[in-house]
């Protein structure tokens, strides 16, 4: 396949793009009729290259029919830019063409480049891939080949991107690289996905590019020698006979994931032990055990690294037998398939379409492209969400029933309870792990059994929300928080009114009608026109015997450190209840005991039960002299006492260390640490200048209110 991509690269006349679609699939009439039309409606069109636009929808037909000869998908490759790019309009393709091929052109037709004028925000470059991801899946949820079509035509733009400026070269590889191979990915379209990331590689980081591409080219011989080397060996062991029904490939991980493998890992290409990987190919999933056992017989294994999902698929339809063993000082990683499993991994959804029967025995579950939120009108957070569903790693858990149930790696067993039903994990109190009692957010593994305890009520855990990892998880834990936050703003601001009145008469609401309650807790100007009101409509009833009863509720404010009170009662003592530890500039509430007030968490649970009984509160909020958390990711050189010069230099800048996370290897000259602090800086930009001057700054974030 690679050296068709090559071929198609070097195409530019109308000729030779015909010949290669002609190799590719036999032209029915249909096929012809289209190809004719395309080289009609495109005949004024040239591309930045100066060859004739038609070049590209042919030669993205003829990738789509090196996928799959479904006579429709290559016939709308063929037409995909004419409604966008040309006078005609999709009743003429339905006309010509019939419904099925109209419908996947408009979708194609939908999936436009973003324009500038449409970016309202700052980080456009996010909103721009955003916008991207959503009118793809938008387009494609009826029709997956609309998304299938679209990654041919992106593979064939990157193809021959030399054409354009260095500038449009970044920004079409950067989308590409977080948008299309991620979806590719998703679909089970791994040849596609890491053509797409290498060529976004090469265009984005050309000098990293360059020392991996150097660095194979120089030792390609040594390379080569021992792939074939153990490639001779597995295949004396697994096909002594040689049959024809065992295949074995030997192959040199693709430029981007040996990148990413470098980044993650802090280590240079020549530490990257997995270098090499042969591929093992037979003809039914038995015959890929039999293998299996002879050379894990003959071999040791890292059985951390062994991974069966033959027996267990991927939910983009993927099959195979992944494990790793030792040789000759190396080790080399087997993938071990059946041909039809071969297939699948390489074509992915599109091998659905590969054969007219569409006979195919895994395909990729599409259920997450149908539960997207595609009409959420928050774009940052359609694109959160959407990434998880596309660049997550997988684990394969079980029920205690033995159901098979797929999570996110890092997942824990309340996104588990989310995933098997929202009640259960509304109600969830604890859970059992391989008959162990756990917590909720226990991080799962591979393999384990779970189980979930539920009470009879619902519990809002609203901190637990950036611990969880599943979309269904967060969503679950928003909702009822913010359900929860408007039964609050309402008990909150009954009892503040009610304390206010408490020397004139108890539970004044009784008998008095007040409109918005629940903004009385964050709005001062509202309280005190409450106030006022119910005044106004009290000495209107009552006469001189209210005035006199309510002599004493004129507001005083109150100053207490960083804390400021609003109250008509004096107030001689503030402390911090101890069940739910708020910081600085969480939100907060107070409540009135005599002449003390005790702070809680907005949202702490043990808060909630006091106000539901009626408990006295006052206004409370911070002063403006305010904090700012932030969360970091720093390296130090891993010499003595940079912690300490580190801490030091931070508390010389008036800042609050919340927690500090700190990991020494003996064996690297980098140690990392990840620390929580609060400063009186809201720039960020301006807070890691600080920090770096003895620190690096791996990662840097605001933090909001945990309970948000």
């Amino acid at each position: 396949m690679k050296d068709f991509l090559d071929k198609i690269k070097q195409i530019n006349s109308i000729e030779n793009a015909i010949k290669v679609l002609e190799e590719s699939i036999p032209l029915s009439p249909k096929i012809n009729e289209a190809l004719d039309f395309s080289i009609k409606a495109h005949s004024s069109q040239f591309r930045k290259s100066g060859e004739p636009y038609v070049v590209h929808p042919i030669l993205v037909a003829a990738i789509t029919a090196n996928f799959s000869k479904d006579e429709s998908m290559v016939i709308a490759a063929l037409l995909h830019d004419v409604i966008e790019d040309t006078a005609y309009t999709v009743e003429y393709i339905i006309e010509c063409f019939g419904n099925d091929i109209a419908h996947i052109v408009e979708g194609l037709t939908k999936i436009t480049e973003i324009r500038d004028n449409e970016i309202t925000v700052k980080d456009e470059r996010l909103i721009k891939t955003a916008l991207t991801f959503r009118k793809m899946l938008i387009a494609s949820t009826d029709d997956v080949r609309v998304l299938v079509v679209k990654l041919f035509d992106r593979t064939h733009n990157m193809l021959t991107l030399d054409a354009l400026s260095n500038l449009k070269q970044k920004r079409i590889s950067e989308e590409t690289l977080l948008v299309y191979a991620p979806i590719a990915h998703r679909l089970g379209m791994s040849f596609i996905k890491n053509t797409l990331e290498d060529l976004s590689f090469y265009y984005l980081y050309p000098e990293e590019y360059n020392k991996i591409d150097s660095y194979i080219i120089t030792h390609q011989a040594k390379i080569q020698d021992t792939f074939d080397n153990f490639v001779e060996i597995i295949n004396k062991l697994v096909n002594p006979n040689n049959e024809k029904n065992i295949k074995i490939f030997s192959r040199i991980k693709h430029y981007y994931s040996i990148y990413l493998k470098t980044q993650r890992k802090g280590i240079s290409i020549d530490e990257v032990l997995d270098l090499f990987a042969i591929r093992i190919i037979t003809d039914d999933s038995l015959d890929c055990y039999n293998i299996l056992g002879k050379i894990h017989t003959n071999y040791k294994p890292l059985i951390a690294r062994f991974k069966d999902y033959i027996a267990i698929a991927k939910d983009n339809g993927y099959q195979t037998i992944h494990t790793t063993v030792f040789y000759n000082t190396k080790i080399f990683e087997i993938q071990i398939r059946t041909k039809d499993m071969h297939h699948v991994a390489e074509y992915g959804v599109a091998a659905h379409w590969k054969y007219k029967n569409g006979n195919t025995k895994s395909s990729a579950n599409l259920d997450w492209l149908h539960t997207l939120e595609v009409n959420n009108e928050n774009i940052k957070e359609f694109y959160d969400d959407t990434k998880q569903n596309l660049f997550s790693e997988e684990i394969i858990v079980y029920s205690p029933k033995g159901n098979i149930f797929t999570l996110p790696r890092e997942s824990t067993a309340y996104d588990f309870a989310y995933l098997i039903h929202t009640d259960i994990g509304n109600n969830a109190i604890d859970c059992y792990i391989n008959t162990i009692r756990k917590p909720l957010l226990t991080q799962l593994r591979s393999g384990d059994i779970i189980s979930i305890n539920i009470g009879k009520y619902e519990i809002a855990r609203c901190s637990w929300f950036d611990m969880v990892k599943t979309t269904k998880a967060k969503k679950s834990i928003k909702l009822i928080c913010q359900n929860r936050i408007k039964i609050i703003d309402k008990l909150i601001g009954k009892n503040i009114i009610n304390t206010i009145f408490s020397n004139y008469k108890q539970n004044i609401l009784d008998s008095v009608v007040v409109n918005k309650l629940e903004k009385i807790t964050s709005t001062l100007d509202h309280l005190k026109n409450t106030k006022k009101n119910i005044l106004n409509t009290i000495k209107k009833e009552d006469g001189l015997l209210a005035r006199f009863k309510l002599f004493n509720t004129k507001f005083k404010e109150q100053k207490f450190d960083n804390i400021i009170l609003y109250s008509n009662f004096t107030i001689s003592n503030v402390s911090f209840d101890h069940c739910c530890h708020p910081k600085q500039g969480d939100d907060i509430i107070a409540f009135k005991e005599k002449k003390d007030i005790i702070i809680h968490h907005k949202m702490c649970e043990n808060a909630f039960s006091i106000m539901k009984n009626n408990k006295e509160m006052i206004f409370i909020k911070w002063s403006d002299d305010k904090y700012y958390t932030y969360k970091m990711v720093l390296s130090l050189q891993n010499k003595k006492g940079e912690l300490a010069k580190l801490l030091n230099h931070l508390s010389v800048n008036d800042a609050l260390i919340l927690s500090i996370d700190f990991r020494r290897d003996e064996s690297t000259h980098i140690q990392y640490c990840t620390l929580d602090m609060q400063i009186k800086n809201p720039s960020i930009e301006q807070v890691k200048k600080i920090v770096s001057k003895k620190a690096k700054v791996v990662e840097c974030y605001s933090s909001i209110d945990a309970y948000k």
